[in-house]
């Protein structure tokens, strides 16, 4: 991009952290202009699992079809690209490296800057892709399979770390208690569907660090609470049901204690929830009226653009791009980061 160009641009994004693979339109003027997703649940449903080897080989077959059929939708030629923005990072490495090359390439091919994106900041930005976006600053509570984290944002680039998880992420362990009650892959919605159908109460699970007095989060003990529960009474559909019912109401709970307390004492009254877990209706509803017990609201993503998306990583490589962030021409020499903490950023 030359230096004082004119607004507005074009920027495509790229995700492909893990078993999605997404690619999006972003125009600085107009908003989202397209975007798509390819999903691998399908062909990691056998395995229970995401399998790094076979999901690195799936997005290099669907990035180039993707990015057509994005364009084609937008009535976008190539030569009207701005910038490539793409996740470099947190997330497997052999999937990061099929998009960071793929957007390099294209990059390179059409003489345009290639930004790297981090995958939390997308999911951080996400709302603000919303009609009806938050105003900064916010507090923000990402939660999903691989992160459970809390922020204060203050900015684009200006994020402070509150409290993490010690060990599972949420959404990790809504997969790993599906997984115990003999639930599909991907677990998350599974049991969220198994609980609709339950009586939470019926057995009893911890709150863990409920009152802990910080912002820290820890789901591994309440997985193996379930795993003694299922080991000692071989339970029925019903009392499985009960036991995910459970479950959800006691991560729900968590989640909703810690993001607000930390608005309370940050005296803020806008949530901002992003990832995956943010789809739970269970935890929307608590969060919801969590907060308007305090007089504050909850932001969320459209529904769409909960899971991975190429959508929130064109908006906020766009972001950086219009606060002024100049991408160093890589010449063919790139760099991702499969682990990369939020709070690093600046």
């Amino acid at each position: 991009m030359s230096k004082g160009r004119i607004l507005p641009m074009r920027v495509v994004g790229i995700e492909s952290s893990c078993d999605e693979t997404g690619i999006a339109l972003y125009d600085s003027e107009k908003g989202l202009l397209a975007h798509a997703v390819h999903t691998q649940v399908a062909m990691h449903e056998a395995y229970g699992g995401v399998v790094p080897e076979l999901a690195s080989r799936d997005h290099v077959r669907r990035l180039i079809p993707l990015l057509e059929q994005v364009l084609t939708a937008a009535a976008c030629q190539r030569s009207e690209i701005d910038a490539i923005a793409y996740t470099a990072g947190p997330g497997l490495a052999g999937a990061l490296l099929a998009g960071a090359s793929f957007a390099e390439a294209l990059g390179q091919a059409l003489g345009v800057p290639a930004l790297p994106v981090h995958h939390l900041e997308g999911h951080l930005l996400s709302p603000l892709l919303a009609a009806d976006a938050p105003e900064f600053p916010f507090i923000a509570l990402l939660v999903s399979g691989g992160h459970t984290q809390l922020m204060c944002v203050s900015g684009v680039g200006k994020y402070e770390l509150l409290g993490d998880s010690l060990d599972d992420a949420a959404g990790e362990a809504f997969d790993k208690t599906a997984k115990l009650l003999g639930l599909g892959y991907p677990g998350g919605p599974a049991l969220a569907q198994l609980a609709a159908t339950g009586r939470p109460g019926r057995c009893k699970l911890p709150r863990p660090m409920l009152h802990s007095g910080d912002f820290s989060f820890s789901f591994s003990g309440l997985k193996t609470a379930v795993l003694t529960l299922v080991r000692n009474s071989d339970p029925t559909p019903a009392e499985k049901a009960d036991i995910a019912a459970e479950f959800q109401e006691a991560v729900t709970e968590v989640l909703a204690a810690k993001a607000v307390a930390a608005c309370r004492q940050r005296r803020l009254l806008r949530l901002v929830v992003a990832g995956g877990v943010g789809a739970n209706r269970r935890l929307r509803e608590r969060l919801d009226a969590a907060l308007a017990g305090i007089g504050g609201r909850v932001f969320y993503p459209e529904i769409e653009l909960c899971t991975d998306n190429g959508a929130m990583i064109a908006f906020c490589g766009a972001q950086r791009l219009l606060r002024g962030e100049t991408p160093a021409v890589s010449h063919g020499a790139f760099a991702i980061r499969p682990r990369w903490p939020l709070d690093q950023l600046s």
